[in-house]
């Protein structure tokens, strides 16, 4: 008996071992068909996220009533800093309390975590390296001006610093692996955060000067020139983005050694018209995809932070660098008017994994109301987007805007499969002054065949064939909703919310799904 009972249990643990191997596999960054994809247990994961203000994860008690608010606005995930002077307060001792219980409340309220290291560098300055290191300048010195005045920035050529950093990450990342490793609760990782040095181009003083002086290394350039030869104006700059990327690749190989989590860092971006300086000069910024690229190939992707209005643009720049997987961590504030639009058309016209207003937590009523709808309907159509996404099936539509704030409100022109698709964001049945053609956006995704689903708010289509000869109509247009995967149709559409088929419209105001199928006549 016991022998039968034995050869039941080893035969049920051989059934049950790959779905337990599958379970532990830890998220990665994976080419999927057209695009690169987060995938979590197995399957490709978008981001609907929030990032918290900079010091809310500090307190347990702080936190407590956020996390209700946070679940209600249908986040499934979000953006957590953790500090190097709470995890290690003493060299060598290390408390994690703090990564704990936010593990913990973020399981409780169904949702993931991504954590933002802040650790030598937080927005350029090393206000969270912990006291020991604060107080030690010969073995953690300080960043020099071009007077030798000290700066309470820790110099990016600080050996002591770059490897206190990188022990306490692996420590971080060996306990995230022990405590996480089975459910994955953490997905991402952000090394640092806005790293760039302040107020000049570059940093100055003995160890800075002499690696300026040296050749570029052969990576960027195999000819021997010096940075200046090499980069010109640029090479200040360029210089600085290479030292920070060496700097974060250290401490990013140290934590990927005990537990390969996707890694990213952020940008804080640049004006039009200033120089380096006056923006954190080296941060993982799109004209310096190439030396964070080649310089931390252990980070998966640099990302962008974006708080001024030419969204849309600033997004295109790191596309057009190469970057892949696209991913906005700080997506400006919950009141931003264009998060809509911006969101969408990240997310379908770049196939980003995801997106995350900053200062969750703080989103006022209808602005958290406002993200709650958005994110329930991408909720829905997750599944639907992450297919097309790989198959390149999907477009986003929404308003570029200027630096200056002005809107493009020209019609957009997508293809999408056989058919051509006009997408206005000023809408046909609402008096003017009183819409917000910014905050309207939409996504296309294109189910095969004749089939198609439209999805956002403030958008209306007309469509015709990509070929431009003949004409196409709508064989029919419903609304409705995905429950559990499946399409419930609603109200078929027709007569005046088609405007007697000629065009398909998603109201401003409302988030909604419509599925529609097309015909050439």
């Amino acid at each position: 008996m016991l022998r039968i009972i034995a050869v039941l249990f080893a035969a049920l643990e051989l059934l049950t071992a790959p779905t337990r191997v599958e379970a532990a596999t830890a998220p990665a960054i994976e080419r999927r068909g057209a695009t690169d994809q987060l995938i979590v247990d197995g399957e490709p994961f978008l981001i609907l996220g929030g990032e918290l203000g900079n010091s809310s994860a500090s307190s347990r008690e702080y936190m407590g009533p956020h996390w209700r608010i946070l679940r209600d606005m249908r986040l499934n995930t979000v953006l957590a800093p953790i500090y190097w002077d709470l995890v290690e307060p003493k060299e060598g001792a290390f408390d994690f309390s703090s990564v704990d219980w936010l593990i913990e409340d973020a399981r409780a309220h169904d949702m993931r975590l991504v954590l933002l290291w802040f650790g030598t560098w937080k927005n350029s300055m090393s206000s969270y390296a912990p006291s020991w290191v604060k107080r030690d300048t010969s073995r953690f010195p300080r960043t020099l001006d071009a007077e030798g005045r000290a700066l309470e920035i820790i110099s990016v050529f600080s050996g002591g610093a770059r490897d206190a950093d990188a022990r306490a990450f692996a420590a971080l990342m060996q306990h995230l692996k022990r405590i996480d490793g089975e459910r994955h609760t953490v997905i991402m990782v952000q090394v640092e955060n806005e790293v760039g040095f302040l107020p000049l181009a570059r940093e100055y003083g003995p160890e800075a000067d002499a690696a300026f002086a040296r050749p570029v290394p052969h990576e960027l350039d195999p000819s021997g020139r010096s940075w200046r030869e090499t980069f010109r104006d640029e090479a200040e700059e360029r210089f600085m983005a290479w030292h920070y990327a060496r700097f974060v690749q250290a401490v990013a190989a140290a934590g990927k050694a005990e537990y390969d989590l996707p890694m990213f860092v952020n940008g804080a971006q640049r004006r039009p018209g200033v120089v380096p300086g006056d923006y954190p000069s080296g941060g993982p910024l799109a004209h310096l995809a190439k030396e964070w690229q080649l310089g931390a190939p252990s980070v998966d992707f640099i990302a962008p932070d974006i708080y001024f209005p030419n969204f849309a643009g600033i997004v295109d720049g790191y596309a057009a660098a190469g970057v892949s997987p696209i991913f906005v961590p700080e997506a400006n504030r919950p009141s931003d008017k264009a998060l809509t639009g911006n969101a969408l058309r990240s997310i379908g016209r770049h196939k980003a994994i995801g997106f995350s207003p900053f200062a969750i937590e703080d989103a006022s009523t209808g602005d958290a109301a406002r993200i709650a709808g958005l994110y329930a309907m991408l909720r829905q159509l997750a599944p639907e987007i992450l297919a097309a996404q790989a198959k390149d099936r999907i477009a986003g539509i929404g308003n570029p805007v200027s630096f200056e704030g002005g809107a493009e409100l020209a019609p957009i022109e997508v293809a999408l499969g056989p058919v051509k698709f006009t997408a206005t964001t000023i809408d046909p049945w609402t008096p003017r002054d009183a819409q917000g053609p910014v905050s309207h956006g939409a996504l296309l995704i294109w189910l095969g065949g004749e089939d198609y689903l439209a999805a956002g708010q403030g958008v209306t289509f007309t469509v015709g064939p990509v070929e431009g000869e003949g004409r196409m109509g709508l064989d029919f247009v419903e609304e409705g909703t995905f429950v559990e995967g499946e399409w419930l149709a609603g109200r078929r559409l027709n007569g005046d919310q088609t405007h007697q088929g000629r065009h398909v419209r998603l109201p401003p105001g409302e988030f909604g799904i419509q599925r529609l199928r097309l015909y050439r006549y």
